[in-house]
Order: C-alpha cells, then sequence, then structure tokens
C-alpha cells in the first residue's frame, strides 16, 4: 500500500529542512563571529561538564596564586626585619666584647651603654613590624604590637599562626612567633640589653653576657632559616601554579574555542548548502492544483 504524498506534506517537510539548515548556519555564524563554540550546554553536553569542572580548577588556582602572593608579602617582611635585628645583635656583641676587655673609660663606657640602648630601640621598632596593619611576629593577634615598648610584654599569640592555604592540601606559616624568637617581658632580650648596658655603665664583668646573647642571636637565626624555608616553599608553589595556570588554559581553549580555518569553512560550505536548498524548495514548490487541472 503506497503513502500519498501531497503538496502540503511536501511543502512541510521542505519548511523543516529549511528551518534545520538555517539553524545550522546560524550557529556555525555565531561561532566564527565570537571564537567559541561552545555558546550553550546543547552544543556538547560532555565538553560543557569538562569546561565547568576547568572553570573551577582556574578559581581555585586564581585563589592559591593571590594566597602565595600575600604570604610571600608577609615573610618578606618578616625576613626585611630579621635581617635588621641580626645586624643588630652582631653589633650588640661587638660592643659587648668590647666592653669586656677592661681597657675602656668610664666615658667610653657610658658611650657604648648608650648605644646598646639605641640597638635595643632598633630591634624593639623591627620586632613589631607589621604587613597591612598585622603585626608579622604577633600570630593571629590582632594588638597593635607584638611587644610592649616599655614592658616588653609579648601580645601576640604563641599558640596560633598565621596560615596561607597556596594548594589543595598545602599550607604554609606566613608568620613568626615573637615570644618564641625575643622572649617575653622580664626574659626578653629587650630586658636583657636593659640589664647589659646598666652593667657596662657601672663597669661590671660583662664577659658571661656574651653567651646569653649568642643565644638569642641562636634564636634570631633560626626562625630567619625558618622563614626562607617558606619562602622557597611558597616560590615553588607558584611555579607550579603557573605549570597548572598554562595547562589548564590550553585545556579550557581547546573545549571552547574553534578553529578558525575549520569553521569559516564549515561555514561557506553551510551557506552554499542552505542557499541551494532555497533554490531547490522554490523549484519543487511552484505548481499547485491549478497546474495539473489545465
Amino acid at each position: 500500500m503506497s503513502m500519498r504524498v501531497t503538496n502540503t506534506m511536501q511543502l512541510m517537510q521542505s519548511q523543516r529542512n529549511l528551518q534545520a539548515s538555517k539553524a545550522s548556519l546560524a550557529d556555525l555564524t555565531n561561532q566564527a563571529s565570537t571564537g567559541i563554540k561552545l555558546n550553550k550546554p546543547s552544543d556538547d553536553p560532555m565538553g560543557t561538564a569538562n569546561l565547568l569542572a576547568i572553570k573551577r580548577q582556574q578559581a581555585q588556582s586564581t585563589q592559591y596564586v593571590r594566597n602565595a602572593n600575600d604570604g610571600a608579602a608577609w615573610l618578606s617582611t618578616a625576613d626585611g626585619a630579621l635581617t635588621g635585628i641580626g645586624n643588630d645583635m652582631t653589633r650588640l656583641r661587638n660592643l659587648a666584647i668590647e666592653a669586656a676587655s677592661g681597657t675602656n673609660s668610664d666615658t667610653s663606657l657610658k658611650s657604648i651603654a648608650d648605644e646598646m640602648q639605641a640597638i635595643k630601640k632598633d630591634m624593639l621598632a623591627l620586632a613589631n613590624t607589621q604587613y597591612q596593619g598585622r603585626t608579622v611576629f604577633a600570630g593571629t593577634s590582632d594588638a597593635g604590637s607584638a611587644f610592649d615598648t616599655t614592658t616588653y610584654t609579648f601580645a601576640g599569640s604563641s599558640t596560633a599562626s598565621v596560615q596561607r592555604r597556596i594548594g589543595p592540601e598545602l599550607t604554609v606559616q606566613v608568620d613568626v612567633n615573637g615570644g618564641a624568637v625575643f622572649g617575653d617581658g622580664a626574659t626578653s632580650v629587650f630586658s636583657f640589653i636593659d640589664d647589659l648596658s646598666a652593667a657596662v655603665t657601672s663597669g661590671g664583668d660583662v664577659t658571661s653576657s656574651i653567651g646569653t646573647l649568642d643565644q638569642f642571636a641562636s634564636n634570631i637565626t633560626a626562625a630567619h632559616a625558618t622563614v626562607g624555608a617558606s619562602q622557597n616553599r611558597i616560590t615553588s608553589a607558584k611555579t607550579l601554579l603557573d605549570t597548572q595556570a598554562n595547562t589548564l588554559k590550553q585545556s579550557r581553549s581547546d573545549i571552547e574555542s574553534i578553529d578558525a580555518a575549520d569553521a569559516i569553512l564549515q561555514l561557506q560550505s553551510q551557506s552554499n548548502a542552505y542557499q541551494m536548498a532555497l533554490a531547490v524548495t522554490a523549484q519543487s514548490n511552484t505548481k499547485t492544483l491549478m497546474d495539473y487541472l489545465s
């Protein structure tokens, strides 16, 4: 049994074909003009899912880079402060050795003690160094300074440190525990310098104080080494993040970006096909019922 095909059916089928061809032409035109082949999820559902996953990874990577840069700034600030404090400790030790020589006049001893006090003030200022309003030697404390300038009491947190996440499972400490490095109150290096300068002024024997100075200097050197190690970790992490960012960028481009030459070729081919379909449809639908009755 044969099926009867009417002009109306033929016309409707032609219109459906033309609409489909026109839609394909519109999609190709959109891709060529935007340079993107995924303009809506239905263009490639699997590709869209992969693209969303890559975008999430890119957002995470960007945040890790921001964290790493912020952490690097914290550590650079602490590094500069510790460098200055280390230089001060070297000068302080030399002054203690000079004072212990027993060849100084009272005037010279007074000058040595005054310089020790000047060094203490510089060290105290460096120990209260801030980065963006936060003291780098006070942990998570929001105190205005890590050490009281009169009592030398440590105002920071000795148990909670400032951490920056620079990878999915990688965090790095970016502050320094000032209490552990410089001591606290009467047991701090600042209080010790007060006692040392007073002993120098009075002409007392300060030979035994050199060993204590060396212990404080050792604490400062150890803290400096820890800061350097953290800086190296952040540098390595940033290098890895840069590599990952380039990889994700290329993967994203492979999924959503078009090949310009191929897109132009497909667009031209689809345009020709659409024009041909228009011409064929117009030619095949010229006859009416009157043509058959005449």
